[in-house]
């Protein structure tokens, strides 16, 4: 019997290590505060972090500001994540905001009692890496072709990591680095069939972004503006379904941004949902390029030889996507 307890452990033990290394690692790049969208995102890579199916390696803000990045790391120690890294961005230009900066006011939330509503972790917001500092690093550690980055904000940090030098973490310059350890780069960005239409993400950093579609060395996937705009994360699901707690960031984020409790387009949420979950849901492109014009608009043109692909849904499929983002960021962490 002890014997076979044993081979028990370890057949578990193994089986564990085999699990480990089918986890997809996964950076995530966000301009959160600008969008509701971003917050309800990044709630599903925490649990799919948790669950053992990604590695969250780190949390990039491409947004300008200190509150951003307070928020971030109000959720890593929410989501019981702590350990989980930041990196800030160079950018200082004010973004264009449509709503509330709801990072600030989750933030600035108090108790009954006057005390501050969500504990955070950082002492020292000021000794955090530079995003570009933290994606060498951890690039520079990983194993080669093992990385996911995931954007869904400014072009900015990536544009810079592109540009960047070899440092104490790698010999090698940006571009290189980036071709030697990034499996694909996963974007939500531009407008596939408009093209006319100046989506935010491009035209918040029209330069940046051009460099990262015409000199990023991996295949790009792009999630565009049409994709999200066909499945709208329901309003009443926030209001309806967090039962089981008095107190939620994600729910006091939309209530903030969303104060008419409107129906949110789930933009980035296609974007991370491809990135873990590429077949199940979605339909991808025949090979092209994407080019981003001076103005802020995006032209894909079909190329057997290129490797920018964007993905897009049947309302079969969007039905289904919408079910699974309500069922999973419902769900209690």
């Amino acid at each position: 019997m002890h014997f076979r307890f044993i081979l028990a452990l370890l057949a578990l033990a193994a089986s564990l290590c085999v699990g480990a290394k089918e986890r997809t690692n996964i950076i995530f790049e966000t301009d959160m505060g600008n969008d509701v969208d971003d917050a309800l995102a990044i709630d599903m890579l925490y649990k799919w972090h948790r669950e053992g199916r990604i590695r969250l390696m780190a949390v990039m803000l491409n947004k300008e500001g200190l509150a951003p990045v307070q928020f971030i790391d109000l959720l890593n120690t929410w989501y019981g994540c702590r350990h989980i890294p930041i990196g800030t961005t160079s950018r200082r230009e004010q973004s264009r905001v449509a709503g509330k900066n709801y990072t600030q006011v989750v933030c600035e939330e108090k108790d009954a009692k006057g005390r501050t509503l969500y504990k955070r972790s950082i002492k020292d917001y000021a000794s955090l890496p530079t995003a570009v500092s933290l994606h060498r690093r951890l690039l520079a550690a990983a194993a080669d072709k093992s990385v996911t980055i995931v954007s869904v904000g400014f072009s900015t940090n990536l544009a810079e990591l592109l540009a960047s030098a070899p440092d104490e973490f790698s010999p090698l310059g940006g571009r290189e680095l980036v071709a030697q350890k990034v499996a694909r780069l996963v974007v939500m960005a531009g407008h596939m069939r408009d093209p006319k239409y100046k989506e935010y993400n491009v035209v918040n950093d029209i330069p940046a972004c051009q460099k990262v579609y015409n000199q990023w060395p991996t295949d790009i996937v792009t999630s565009p503006f049409e994709l999200g705009l066909q499945i709208r994360y329901p309003a009443s699901s926030i209001l309806n379904d967090f039962g089981w707690t008095e107190h939620h960031p994600i729910v006091d984020a939309y209530k903030a941004y969303l104060p008419k409790m409107e129906d949110r387009p789930t933009w980035d949420l296609t974007a991370a949902l491809y990135a873990v979950d590429p077949q199940q849901f979605f339909n991808i492109s025949p090979a092209g390029r994407i080019d981003v014009t001076d103005e802020g608009c995006t032209h894909f043109t079909e190329d057997a030889n290129g490797r920018h692909y964007y993905i897009y849904v049947t309302p079969q499929q969007a039905t289904a996507i919408k079910r699974y983002f309500v069922e999973t960021i419902t769900r209690k962490p």
